[in-house]
């Protein structure tokens, strides 16, 4: 958790230990954990809806949400989306371009990077003769980024879809280390009769593994600073296990202008935690999402995820959970979309504004 001051700097600072020191620490104690910004989402639609999109999600984005929902794509499509984190500190932005093929198949790229910039590097703050000199101090960034390639195709018999996602990672804590990553994800979509739809994500089905390189005369400098800390070279390897989304929607239709998607998704983790549903193999937690469309022209988001067990001071468990609201405007290709996440102070962070933009040039020809 980051605790936040009045001194902009100093919050940098923080948020850079968040980066930093979570990331080493994870090396360290549970190497299984790692690349977490890429469990966030993206899309204003999708996290409006509390991420419960892996049954439809139909367009450029499904390059991150299913793969296989890449087949329903017409022509070209391109998504950017930006959002910010601890107060500003922050930023989350994804762009990310798709394109049919044939009949039956269509890929994607796009890219994810999440950092905290102008951080000051004060490692140097005190010279050889002991004395301060603020010249000696230093900018730099903790970032993490993630390119993904997509390739959604149909069956021979046009019954389901399937997709898969081939990732590279890279992260970078300015001069101080960095590691290289790669991962694959694989996606399942299908449709009954009566209209309804199956989706299944296989997040790093093959484990992610982040290998890390430090700098060593950057480790030299920082080894004794506090007496006892930091004398050990951290992990360098790291290991995000698989992780499975499920789910099941249905599109209800009221007259002609009106159009309900609802989605119900449980999100499985292979660990125990605090999840709703915990056990040794397997922990599980719902995420349900709500769209209501007027005309394809205007669009109503709701959901509520994220839901867990947490306990207080007094040692009693109380369920928490993350409810989600946004809108969404869309016109001759151009579709606007704004998500408030995390509202009602329901869970430990703080709410977020999150605005994304997708064009279909298929539309402007």
């Amino acid at each position: 958790m980051c605790i936040f001051v009045k001194t902009s700097d100093l919050n940098k600072l923080l948020c850079a230990l968040l980066f930093g020191i979570g990331t080493l620490a994870m090396s360290q104690s549970a190497p299984k954990y790692s690349n977490e910004f890429l469990n966030i989402g993206v899309d204003a639609a999708a996290l409006g809806s509390s991420n419960a999109v892996v049954a439809r999600s139909n367009d450029v984005n499904a390059s991150y949400w299913n793969p296989a929902g890449l087949t329903e794509v017409e022509d070209r499509e391109l998504s950017l989306m930006h959002a910010s984190y601890f107060a500003n500190i922050a930023n989350y932005n994804f762009i990310g371009y798709a394109m049919k093929i044939d009949d039956k198949s269509a890929a994607a790229a796009s890219l994810i990077r999440f950092g905290v910039d102008d951080i000051l590097d004060t490692t140097q703050l005190i010279d050889d003769q002991g004395q301060i000199n603020y010249n000696r101090i230093s900018l730099f960034s903790a970032a993490d980024y993630a390119l993904t390639l997509s390739y959604g195709r149909k069956d021979v018999l046009k019954t389901f879809d399937y997709g898969v996602n081939a990732k590279i990672i890279r992260r970078i804590i300015g001069d101080f280390a960095s590691s290289w990553g790669f991962g694959f994800d694989l996606g399942v979509r299908a449709t009954s009769k009566g209209g309804w739809q199956f989706g299944i994500m296989a997040r790093d089905i093959t484990t992610t593994v982040n290998v890390w390189s430090f700098d060593e005369a950057k480790l030299a400098d920082i080894q004794n600073a506090i007496e006892g800390q930091n004398q050990s070279v951290p992990r360098s390897t790291e290991i995000t296990a698989p992780k499975l989304q499920m789910g099941v929607a249905k599109t209800f239709l009221f007259g002609y202008d009106y159009e309900l998607q609802t989605e119900l998704d449980m999100i499985v983790r292979f660990e125990q935690n605090n999840d709703l549903i915990s056990t040794k193999a397997a922990s599980m937690t719902p995420a349900l999402g709500l769209q209501l469309g007027y005309q394809d022209l205007v669009f109503v988001r709701a959901g509520a995820g994220n839901f867990q067990y947490e306990t207080s001071l007094d040692r009693q468990e109380n369920l928490s959970f993350q409810p989600n609201i946004g809108l969404g405007f869309k016109y001759r290709g151009i579709e606007i979309d704004y998500a408030l996440t995390d509202i009602g102070d329901q869970s430990i962070a703080l709410y977020s504004n999150i605005f994304s933009l997708k064009l279909d040039f298929g539309t402007f020809k």
